[in-house]
């Protein structure tokens, strides 16, 4: 097996934020994916009171959250750039009656891509149903947070589900 280089490591592996001086510009998007599954008494309350708790709207409130954390990826994640994002869409949907579907797509023209950005969009959206609804249970489980595309720059990815 041939291992690559990490690119966030120096001649001495020594961490070091990527170079993207010298990079063009083109448009970025990523799509990542993050699926919450419920236990019974979370399921059944938010059936019966449509999605909402006293703090609000729960996928209202997580939509906002994620958003935010979006564009707040590089205080965070210490060698993402900081990046001028295009776009920031955030959806979550009920799958079946105990799982929570939440997808963010972010987009940028700028040097570099918006994986991060997207994953880390999907993964406070999901904290975020998560801390709206751990007063009925702390069984709910973050389940996965993956990429699923990306598109632009030095090269494309499309997750392949070898489990289907």
């Amino acid at each position: 097996m041939q291992c690559s280089e990490f690119t966030h490591l120096d001649e001495n592996s020594s961490p070091k934020m990527v170079d993207i001086g010298l990079k063009e510009s083109t448009e970025r998007i990523a799509l990542a994916r993050t699926i919450i599954v419920l236990p019974d008494e979370v399921a059944c309350e938010l059936d019966s009171v449509d999605m909402r708790s006293s703090k609000g709207s729960i996928f209202d409130v997580a939509v906002i959250a994620g958003t935010q954390a979006a564009k707040k990826t590089a205080d965070i994640i210490p060698f993402c750039h900081i990046i001028p994002l295009d776009s920031v869409k955030i959806e979550l949907r009920r799958e079946g009656d105990q799982r929570i579907i939440v997808e963010c797509r972010v987009k940028a023209t700028f040097k570099t891509g918006v994986e991060m950005e997207a994953l880390v969009g999907c993964s406070v959206a999901a904290l975020t149903v998560y801390d709206m609804c751990k007063a009925l249970s702390h069984e709910i489980v973050i389940e996965e947070t993956k990429l699923i595309e990306k598109t632009g720059g030095k090269s494309d990815y499309f997750f392949e589900d070898t489990k289907a």
